[in-house]
């Protein structure tokens, strides 16, 4: 009998959507349940992640957090096609754009800038505050250039085959272009703005969209 999937997240969010487009691409199924605004620190998900943060995946009675360990995680124990490389260079480029994602481009980018211009505003009501914005501009711009630089003129950030460091950077640059700061920082990066037009046309991120994950949440 196949152990069910769960995955506990916030709909919106780019970790979880990294997740869900995962199991989308290896056309398997899964629960959604969203945690509650303030739910991360409820003693229930506590228990699920000491840290509390999202996502978190339960298979089967197999608990695990960290978005980096559940995209392994996933790709090994799950049928289908394989999302790391099997050259051992390929597969540490991956593992070197899945921290470039985590410390660089998430950190003070798209936590700054997705923050301030789409976050808090459908969620929290606040105003955008350019400041900040202004600030986190310099660093935004080195991470692009430097992820543009590594993408080349390759269908997929590690060649013409579609890894894990894809899944992981298509939505936290998703949400960097529905910002106005999209087009100055890609304005010399037709590279980048093609693969992300071509990645968000595939299904498994066509199904995580904010929307359909929150359908997801409410089905659950």
């Amino acid at each position: 009998m196949t152990q069910t999937i769960t995955v506990y997240g916030v709909p919106g969010s780019p970790y979880g959507r990294a997740v869900l487009s995962t199991l989308e691409e290896k056309q398997a199924r899964c629960r959604f349940i969203a945690v509650p605004p303030g739910g991360t620190r409820s003693a229930a998900h506590l228990a699920r992640h000491p840290f509390g943060r999202v996502p978190v995946l339960q298979h089967g009675d197999f608990s695990l957090y960290e978005t980096q360990a559940i995209l392994r995680y996933l790709d090994r124990a799950l049928p289908g096609v394989a999302l790391t490389p099997a050259a051992a260079q390929a597969a540490a480029r991956m593992d070197q754009l899945l921290n470039v994602n985590d410390w660089y481009l998430f950190q003070g980018v798209v936590s700054v800038i997705g923050f301030q211009r789409i976050v808090g505003p459908r969620l929290l009501g606040t105003t955008p505050e350019e400041a900040k914005i202004s600030a986190a501009m310099p660093r935004a711009h080195q991470v692009v250039d430097a992820l543009a630089r590594q993408l080349g003129s390759q269908t997929f950030f590690v060649g013409e085959q579609l890894t894990l460091a894809d899944l992981m950077l298509a939505p936290q640059l998703d949400f960097l272009s529905m910002t106005p700061e999209w087009e100055p920082l890609t304005e010399t990066h037709e590279n980048l703005q093609q693969w992300l037009a071509r990645i968000m046309g595939r299904p498994s991120l066509r199904a995580t969209t904010w929307e359909r994950v929150s359908a997801m949440a409410q089905a659950a």
